[in-house]
């Protein structure tokens, strides 16, 4: 019997002692180096990573521009708040997302640290331009865990637990799932009903949603949905929000998701993937909404920290000269084939198979296991133990979720392919 310690054993002690029971990590797993979409731990085991930070690293590790630019703007200077010491970097950021947001009218940006601040930035920036509280947001959706965002969240286990009271006058409509009987007409009627019985569409600043579902399980809005749920927003003068925290920096094959339905939204949150790992997040929309709050209240200490608009900045470079949303499209439609196949080999296992450009999801027939794991939850497992980090999602855990860097060559897709391949055949040709 081999007993020798680890060194992941030594630090999963130490992490034990040390770091709050509520923080979870997916797997027993500490970092040493990364590059690109390969990842090493501690004990020196390489991995293929299709997790990515959870979509933040759509540029993969350790980018040559991202780090040489961060190196750069740490020989000037790390931190003044933009609230006292301006710099350029913040408003060229500011400058270039307003150019990429969809959407024919003048736009402005806010820049700031986490996808949560920025949902409730958007909320902010909605009630002041509209003088009006209440919010509207959809089942099984995620937008973070602050308590405003814990209270759009719409998915109680793991988020939302005994964190409660959570704030008042925010109301969830269904998503639409046409798996769960919500097609879009469905969905749309329900939102009119809503107004009828939960909150007068008067008293609604915003509808918050995400163009595709990320933490409930990858499920994409039917265009036609979000098209409608422009039109209701313009019906009524609600600012039309799109969450675009994980859909958001090319990982959908456009910029931003509602791009593929043809919406310009009023505002859009972002966060992940922006600034290639580094904390920076913030919504850009209409000037006019974006301009409603008074000077002072928005801002943030580390708001767009000079560090992480460098990053973002040549995040953008890579875009631009990289052809990164082409190879999104690209890597979309191999990944979309090989969760086909799995499906195809076996069809009594596989729920489904979905998502759009290279979010993608493959969903199990759920039975669960005397151990309380889902099927996905077991091929993971499998999958780690191959060698590949991937994610589940989804209401009970029962999907898996491909984050693969963007930029990742031929040859780590298709290792991280053949490895979930592997841990596929291990758990559903056994169970």
């Amino acid at each position: 019997m081999n007993l020798t310690r680890t060194r992941t054993d030594e630090l999963s002690g130490r992490r034990e002692a040390a770091v709050a029971r509520g923080v979870a990590s997916a797997y027993p797993l500490f970092t040493a180096r990364a590059e690109g979409a390969r990842l090493w731990d501690v004990d020196g085991r390489e991995f293929v990573d299709f997790a990515g930070g959870i979509g933040t690293l759509n540029l993969g590790h350790r980018h040559p521009r991202v780090v040489a630019a961060i190196a750069a703007q740490l020989e000037a200077f790390t931190h003044t708040c933009f609230q006292v010491a301006q710099y350029e970097g913040y408003v060229e950021l500011a400058e270039r997302l307003n150019a990429l947001a969809p959407g024919d009218f003048p736009k402005k940006s806010l820049l700031l640290t986490t996808g949560a601040e920025a949902a409730e930035n958007a909320v902010k920036i909605a009630r002041a331009a509209t003088g009006r509280s209440g919010v509207v947001t959809f089942t099984y959706g995620y937008h973070g865990r602050t308590l405003l965002a814990l209270s759009m969240t719409g998915k109680v286990d793991p988020y939302k637990g005994t964190f409660g009271p959570f704030a008042p006058d925010v109301h969830h409509a269904p998503y639409p799932d046409a798996r769960r009987g919500w097609d879009s007409a469905r969905a749309l009627e329900a939102l009119d009903e809503l107004f009828a019985t939960r909150v007068p569409a008067s008293q609604v600043a915003a509808i918050v949603i995400e163009p595709v579902l990320g933490e409930g399980g990858f499920v994409p809005a039917p265009f036609a949905f979000l098209r409608g749920l422009r039109a209701l927003c313009d019906r009524h003068g609600i600012v039309f929000v799109a969450d675009e925290v994980q859909t958001g920096m090319g990982r959908t094959g456009t910029m931003f998701a509602v791009e593929h339905a043809e919406v310009a939204p009023d505002l859009i949150t972002f966060a992940k993937s922006i600034a290639g790992g580094v904390p920076l997040a913030g919504v850009v929309g209409r000037a006019s909404i974006m301009d409603a709050p008074l000077p002072g209240g928005l801002g943030g200490t580390y708001a767009g920290n000079p560090l992480a608009c460098a990053a973002a900045l040549a995040t953008l470079d890579a875009f631009e000269e990289e052809h990164v949303l082409e190879r999104a499209r690209a890597q979309g439609v191999v990944l979309r084939a090989l969760l086909d196949g799995i499906a195809r080999r076996y069809p009594e296992r596989v729920a489904d198979v979905r998502g759009l450009g290279a979010m993608l999801a493959i969903e199990f027939h759920d039975d669960r296991h005397p151990g309380g794991k889902s099927v996905a939850q077991r091929v993971a497992a499998a999958a780690f133990d191959a060698g590949l980090i991937v994610l589940t999602a989804g209401p009970r855990g029962s999907a898996l979720r491909l984050l693969a860097p963007l930029l990742a060559s031929a040859d780590d897709i298709a290792r991280g392919g053949e490895l979930l391949e592997r841990a596929c055949a291990r758990v559903l040709a056994n169970t």
